[in-house]
């Protein structure tokens, strides 16, 4: 292979490293704890694959975050009325814009917000 072509493909390939992102933390001051809003999952999602391989429930206390790490587990704290569920992060998402967390309809039942839809949530990190 001519030198060229070797040395325009490491650059792609690093490129392409520098731009992955396996996982990260969330935004705040102390880089543990996120204050934004929260959605759940929609029904048709049931019993679907999630981004780490785990099938969604809506039952279990499952939740998607764009940059946590799978298997990241969060104390999540709905701060109109002051409940909070321990979810795990297994999916990627949302992808609506100010969205911080989508959760399944069981944490947000537990969080008291089915009906609403959204909830005001602060995200607190327990494990990375």
């Amino acid at each position: 292979m001519p030198r060229y072509t070797c040395s325009l493909i490491t650059l792609l390939l690093l490129g392409l490293a520098g731009c992955a992102t396996v996982g990260g933390r969330p935004q705040s001051s102390d880089d543990t704890t996120e204050v934004g809003t929260a959605s759940f999952y929609a029904r048709k999602f049931h019993g679907r694959t999630t981004a780490s391989g785990v099938r969604y429930d809506p039952a279990k206390m499952l939740a998607a975050h764009r940059t946590l790490p799978f298997g990241t587990r969060v104390r999540v704290t709905n701060l109109g009325n002051h409940r909070s569920v321990v979810v795990t992060v297994v999916d990627r998402g949302p992808y609506r814009r100010g969205r911080v967390i989508d959760l399944s309809r069981g944490a947000a039942r537990e969080l008291g917000f089915v009906r609403e839809g959204l909830a005001t949530v602060r995200l607190e990190v327990l494990e990375p």
